[in-house]
């Protein structure tokens, strides 16, 4: 496997056939940005001095948008799909329920805030590589790695546009994927009307349904005592 940026990927059978995968079934601006993804988790690793396991990362950050290619089903979160598609691919490859579950919970929580953060270090850098590319190096490890010449190997290919539009593209598809907040939040920018369903609307739903009685608009029940007398 060839160096990216000075970095070589682990020389596994394994990584080996994740990076043939993601070739065959990402569309290029997908497979550059998996790949980014991994070089910016290592860089952050060694940064820290972190220990972990260098193949768990590397297939779990390489794999982690599987969610949105052609191979989901999108009938629920692309992370949550993503995650079980890997699973599949790594545990056909043999790879130990211990280290499958490692690489389902990195990429079912790639997306989400602060949990990742508190998880072992593969969960915690796959998370974090994932937004490097998305948000950009902390400008102080940024000035000491070769962000450009990665860039130049892996070039951005229009990602900002191309990702918004696959996010979208899961909504409608099937509106179950705008329980990502990801899609959510493309849909917001791009989908006329879109509008989040939030724990507002359900406890609404809720107190109109089955809590507020009929004969009392403002909700407020009477005191068991009131209704003695």
């Amino acid at each position: 496997m060839r160096e990216l940026a000075g970095v070589s990927p682990p020389d596994t059978d394994l990584c080996a056939a994740t990076t043939e995968y993601v070739e065959r079934v990402a569309p290029p601006f997908l497979l550059h940005h998996v790949l980014r993804s991994y070089v910016y988790a290592h860089w952050i690793g060694r940064d820290r001095g972190l220990s972990y396991d260098a193949e768990a990362l590397y297939v779990a950050t390489v794999l982690h948008d599987l969610g949105l290619t052609s191979l989901a089903g999108v009938q629920a979160r692309f992370e949550l799909e993503g995650a079980d598609l890997a699973r599949e691919f790594l545990a056909a490859r043999g790879m130990s329920e211990p280290r499958l579950e490692l690489v389902w919970d990195a990429i079912a929580l790639h997306t989400t805030a602060e949990i990742p953060l508190r998880k072992s270090p593969e969960i915690m850098l796959c998370h974090l590589g994932i937004g490097a590319d998305i948000r950009g190096l902390p400008p102080a490890l940024a000035a000491r790695m070769p962000t450009r010449e990665l860039l130049e190997e892996l070039p951005w290919l229009g990602l900002d546009d191309a990702l918004l539009d696959a996010l979208v593209g899961l909504y409608r598809k099937s509106p179950a994927a705008a329980g990502s907040h990801a899609v959510a939040d493309a849909c917001e920018r791009r989908v006329a009307g879109f509008r989040r369903f939030s724990l507002c609307d359900i406890l609404l739903e809720r107190a109109r349904r089955d809590v507020v009685p009929a004969s009392s608009p403002s909700g407020a029940l009477s005191p068991p005592e009131a209704s003695d007398r």
